[in-house]
């Protein structure tokens, strides 16, 4: 995959800014008032239990809702008023598995790359590369269908990728692999942001994908519990850990943990 360039103008705005989001479904409040920013090259944890309003928060950055109270930019770029500016900077892997299972690895990707407006020759030669980058060499014959799991979400990422986008949106993109399957996953991705300089947002309920040096943004029922450097977060809670601070953020009794694995 070739390096994303970091130095220039769109360094110095953020990633991903979210300012006073708000969002409901009829009557029932889903996100109130959240507000938060992902900077370039860094690895931002969206953390939050099953219905904290994770799945919809990305359903309005990536533009499947619109936007009614507060806005979303990104790279400085109004998801709303300049989406195809926006979008184009971003890739996205969804919560739920969406390659055509009757395609071949390939035949998805090229597919995706067309959407793209990428050139052919110039497709292959991305697809290629990505397959090495997500570990998943070799395997462009094989029918999506044959793949396991976490083959496919990596099949995925590679997809994601192939318009070289400058931010990265993961949706529960671990749910129901097995640990080893995980721990590759966040490997991949965390090394995308040293060596390419992607912004990630990843959205997971699991308190072990963290580590001490991500950023985290807490979501508890739509509402912004916390935000900021783990350490700091621990620190503002009186937590000894992040996951004791994500149980007090997230009001879970002290005799019960959030879940660690599928």
């Amino acid at each position: 995959m070739q390096h994303v360039r970091t130095s220039g103008p769109e360094s110095a705005v953020a990633a991903l800014d979210v300012a006073g989001i708000g969002h409901s479904y009829g009557p029932k409040r889903a996100l109130n008032d959240i507000s938060f920013s992902v900077a370039p090259a860094t690895f931002t944890v969206l953390l939050g239990l099953n219905g904290a309003g994770k799945t919809t928060l990305f359903s309005l950055i990536s533009h499947l809702y619109d936007t009614r109270r507060g806005s979303i930019r990104i790279f400085g770029h109004d998801v709303c008023r300049a989406s195809g500016e926006a979008l184009r900077r971003v890739g996205i892997v969804f919560q739920a598995r969406t390659l055509d299972l009757d395609l071949s690895v390939h035949q998805n990707l090229s597919y995706h790359a067309s959407l793209h407006g990428i050139a052919e020759r110039e497709a292959q030669q991305r697809i290629a590369a990505l397959l090495d980058t997500v570990g998943m060499q070799g395997r462009q014959h094989d029918k999506a269908r044959s793949l396991s799991g976490g083959q496919m979400r990596r099949i995925e990422i590679a997809r994601a990728l192939l318009h070289r986008p400058l931010l990265l949106l993961l949706d529960e993109a671990t749910v129901g692999l097995d640990i080893e399957s995980r721990a590759g996953i966040l490997a991949t991705i965390r090394k995308l942001v040293e060596t390419e300089g992607i912004g990630v947002l990843w959205a997971t309920h699991l308190i072990d994908e963290v580590e001490d040096g991500d950023h985290v943004v807490v979501l508890r029922q739509g509402e912004l519990a916390a935000k900021g450097k783990v350490a700091d977060v621990v620190r503002d809670t009186s937590a000894n850990s992040i996951r004791a601070a994500f149980s007090k953020l997230s009001r879970i009794e002290t005799t019960s943990a959030p879940e660690v694995s599928p």
